[in-house]
């Protein structure tokens, strides 16, 4: 069934707010998932923020055209049936959701991608950014690489100490 010309307009209205506010945006190919697992994907999207749209490549395409920062977009990887997913908060965390879920569901593919300025991104470059680490990873990377020296220090500190009390106590015993 087709869709009348108003809710063509509201979802391509929808998809320029979508494309305009987020910081990364994936498309992938989907032939092949059934309902449950597109459910199951946008479960497993819904617990990192970021939401999931499947439209038509052509509203893709004008929704692209409608926003200033996207006009000069390359849309020639937009072809087959895609689906979307796009992050308000992390650049990284719509080809992150798509890559966990391709490990169980060989059927999706990432194909495509746009950055917060604009710029479209290859497969290769997708397929890249999902193997990157998370916000929460790389924090906790920075501060295990600041607390290093830090804890090498406290231990050698800690040993003369714990030296001189282990003299000390094997003297005692000794008496």
């Amino acid at each position: 069934m087709a869709i009348t010309r108003d809710k063509k307009n509201t979802l391509v209205a929808e998809l320029t707010e979508l494309f305009a506010s987020a910081k990364g945006t994936v498309g992938a190919a989907y032939t092949g998932l059934s309902v449950a697992d597109m459910q199951e994907l946008r479960a497993n999207a819904r617990e990192t923020n970021v939401t999931i749209r499947v439209a038509k490549n052509r509203l893709i395409r004008v929704a692209l055209a409608a926003s200033d920062k996207f006009k000069s977009a390359d849309t020639n990887l937009l072809t087959g049936q895609l689906v979307y997913a796009f992050s308000n908060e992390d650049e990284v965390a719509p080809a992150q959701v798509f890559a966990k879920f391709a490990k169980t569901h060989p059927a999706l593919k990432l194909i495509v991608g746009f950055d917060d300025t604009g710029s479209t991104l290859d497969t290769a470059t997708v397929t890249a950014l999902a193997a990157l680490p998370t916000k929460d990873q790389l924090r906790g990377q920075l501060v295990s690489v600041i607390a290093g020296p830090l804890t090498g220090f406290l231990s050698v500190a800690n040993g003369a100490q714990r030296g001189f009390t282990q003299v000390l106590s094997a003297r005692a015993e000794s008496i």
